[in-house]
């Protein structure tokens, strides 16, 4: 059963008898011990299901270089003028050279693969198993199937080198808040993160400035770890320049000098 406000709702309600998902499962606590099943539903038997979709993201992600990643609402329609926005900042980004990484379904990471399909370049969908199925676009040109969220979302964080969010809900706004918390923390470095349409952010933004940093919960500089536009090119000139000025870490004998035992 779906939200009839949105017949394409991911949301479970009380009376859904699909199978649940991984994450589901995962999360739904120790009443598992209790299932017929239980001795294979156990975390440590599937800590092996998930080392196993590492391997495979890894596997099909491994020769990316210079990625971007794209998020937004998966319930912008193609009339929409972020859509089209989208479609020229991928469009854009493709043709640097930028391969386009989504979430692999409608809406805006539709609108990117279609931008980096017709910029030439590499159209990636890291897609997610929902309750309900949300399908791959017609765009991805390499599609990966996640079952579980954190390993999908770390997918897209080590094989990308910034971060542009158009309007979207609570999981754009995950993506982009896990995203500031790494350079916050210094997890990862040289990573713009650029937040697209300023009439939707702004709030967000001043409520960040006037209430969050305000009583010192962040402080001003953790305010300019993003940037605010409605130009897709400059979007693309923000990675682009990035990209550009991100040191060079050198190699020396195929090995890191910062980590030798590799």
């Amino acid at each position: 059963m779906t939200d009839p406000s949105f017949p394409n709702s991911p949301y479970r309600k009380s009376g859904d008898i699909k199978r649940p998902t991984e994450d589901e499962v995962l999360l739904e606590g120790p009443q598992t011990r209790y299932r017929p099943d239980a001795l294979l539903k156990t975390d440590p038997w599937r800590v092996f299901r998930i080392m196993g979709e590492f391997v495979e993201g890894f596997d099909n992600l491994g020769d990316i270089s210079d990625g971007v990643t794209i998020f937004g609402s998966a319930r912008t329609p193609p009339t929409d003028p972020h859509y089209q926005a989208a479609v020229v900042t991928a469009r854009m980004l493709a043709e640097a050279g930028c391969p386009i990484i989504t979430g692999g379904g409608p809406g805006i990471m539709e609108a990117a693969n279609r931008g980096a399909v017709e910029g030439g370049g590499l159209s990636i969908g890291c897609n997610i198993e929902l309750p309900f199925e949300q399908g791959t676009n017609p765009y991805v040109r390499r599609s990966i199937n996640f079952r579980f969220f954190f390993v999908r979302k770390t997918m897209f964080v080590k094989y990308s080198t910034a971060f542009i969010v158009f309007p979207g809900g609570f999981g754009t706004l995950d993506e982009l808040f896990e995203a500031l918390t790494l350079i916050q923390t210094g997890k990862v470095k040289h990573f713009p993160v650029i937040l697209f349409g300023k009439a939707y952010w702004q709030g967000l933004i001043d409520w960040l400035r006037d209430t969050v940093s305000r009583e010192g919960k962040v402080s001003v500089p953790d305010l300019e770890l993003f940037r605010l536009t409605d130009d897709p090119r400059e979007a693309a000139d923000i990675v682009i320049r990035a990209r550009e000025e991100r040191p060079a870490i050198p190699v020396i004998g195929g090995l890191d000098p910062q980590y030798p035992d590799q």
